[in-house]
């Protein structure tokens, strides 16, 4: 495997490539140690440890530090990263299917794309005002979401002016993102826009370690309780089963054999048998983004009706804390919830049904049509029943150890939900193009010798 990484720097091409992702990475994570202008960055500083310090607060702050890359610490330029456009993304991808009009874009082929594309820009940039305003007005006053009253300002000049220049300035610093993530699945390599969110979130990484390691130093956790050198061993050994599972719930399939029929094409026969793969995983990470995003509203809520007048509303918050039974009950079951609509979304079993009839394709012992479909939606109900099951153990089995174990949230992050399946997804996508693009130019692939071979295969 080593040699083929070797091998990566002998083409020209892949050389290029990588220097090009490379720095556009570099740039990436330079925009997000820059403080947006009108920042106090030291009373900044200051604060983030004052919250941090409070477990609950600091962990819902150290998962949105997370995604940002350490930009929201920071109050960054890039404090909203890519996330906008994700956003955007996922909201055209649901009303495609729902609009005609977008339906038959999706249909015309490449310039259809192109316009579906250039209305999620659009999409992106109000995802971007209504988020950069929101977040500008959390910094003016932090209270509205929550968090403690800071001693002192944490911005200067006038408030307004200061909301409107930082909206503009993190509205363009995302639509730059976007522009370079594109910039680099066209000339790099991977997906630009998902290396740009696993770059964010393994850049925390190092801090994650280094407070393991710190714990276990002192024998503590940050709260207090008890920390031994054995239990950051277990954590090792539990980090590696959960990435291994995590690999398998990403590449997960189940194979529904095709039988072609078989026709003359020139001199060459095609048909035979072949395999539709039904994803175990077909939602990937996109119930856990919608679960999160609607339980900070609950929490929101009753927060702000608690600070009011308390009673049955402070009782409330309590139960819909980050560690909160009526947190996790209602997360579980809206992850078990969006990945069934998700895959109800996007698998279209009448549509696969069809293509297979008019290619002479059926599935053997089932009549092609409708008997297809049918046969196709309760194999992809039972994949998916499975998939999402083991989606909501891997999205709250970091909530069971920051709740029972007192293990840091940023820590506990590393240890499933959102963050593992991404970094997990973009690396297993990243290495088999760099795969296919070693096998193109006559080289072996990352699991065989890494050897050069000539056109002969000697």
């Amino acid at each position: 495997m080593w040699r083929a990484f070797l091998n990566i720097l002998k083409v020209e091409e892949l050389r290029k490539r990588l220097l090009f992702t490379a720095l556009i990475i570099v740039l990436v994570r330079f925009a997000s140690n820059i403080p947006c202008p009108g920042v106090n960055p030291a009373a900044l500083e200051r604060f983030i440890g004052e919250i941090s310090a409070n477990s609950d607060k600091g962990g819902f702050m150290a998962l949105i530090d997370l995604f940002s890359g350490g930009a929201l610490a920071h109050f960054a330029l890039g404090a909203l990263g890519i996330m906008p456009y994700i956003t955007a993304s996922i909201i055209m991808q649901l009303l495609v299917p729902v609009f005609p009009a977008l339906e038959r874009m999706q249909r015309d082929g490449e310039s259809g794309r192109q316009k579906i594309t250039q209305y999620t820009r659009y999409l992106t940039i109000v995802v971007c005002v209504i988020q950069g305003a929101m977040v500008a007005a959390a910094m003016v006053n932090p209270s509205k979401i929550g968090l403690p009253v800071p001693q002192e300002k944490l911005f200067v000049g006038s408030t307004s002016l200061f909301i409107v220049m930082t909206v503009l300035v993190i509205t363009c610093t995302t639509m730059i993102f976007t522009w370079l993530g594109e910039q680099v699945t066209e000339r790099g390599i991977g997906n630009g826009v998902s290396l740009i969110i696993t770059i964010g979130i393994v850049s925390r990484m190092p801090h994650a370690i280094i407070e393991l390691i710190d714990m276990a130093r002192r024998g503590q956790t940050p709260d207090g309780t008890t920390f031994r050198s054995i239990q950051l061993l277990l954590l090792l050994v539990i980090f590696c089963v959960v990435t291994a599972a995590t690999i398998l719930l990403s590449q997960g399939y189940r194979r529904v054999p095709i039988q072609m029929i078989r026709k003359s094409v020139g001199k060459q026969l095609s048909g035979g048998l072949s395999h539709l793969p039904l994803k175990v995983n077909f939602a990937n990470v996109m119930p856990i983004i919608f679960a999160g995003a609607i339980m900070m509203i609950p929490g929101y809520l009753f927060q702000t009706m608690a600070a009011r007048s308390g009673g049955v509303w402070l009782s409330l918050t309590t139960f819909f804390r980050q560690d909160g039974p009526g947190y996790l009950v209602t997360y579980s079951i809206l992850i078990l919830a969006f990945s069934f609509f998700w895959v109800a979304n996007q698998f279209n079993p009448i549509q696969i049904a069809d293509n297979l009839k008019k290619e002479g394709g059926y599935v053997p012992g089932v009549r092609p049509g409708q008997p297809t479909a049918d046969f196709l939606d309760t194999a992809m109900t039972r994949v998916t029943a499975g998939g999402a099951v083991f989606l909501l153990v891997l999205a709250i089995f970091p909530m069971f150890l920051y709740s029972n174990f007192h293990i840091p949230f940023m820590v506990a992050q590393f240890f499933g939900g959102t963050s593992l399946l991404i970094m997990v997804g973009v690396t297993l996508d990243t290495m088999t193009q760099l795969e296919s693009l070693l096998t193109m130019r006559n080289y072996d692939g990352f699991l065989r010798s890494g050897r050069l071979r000539d056109r002969s295969g000697r």
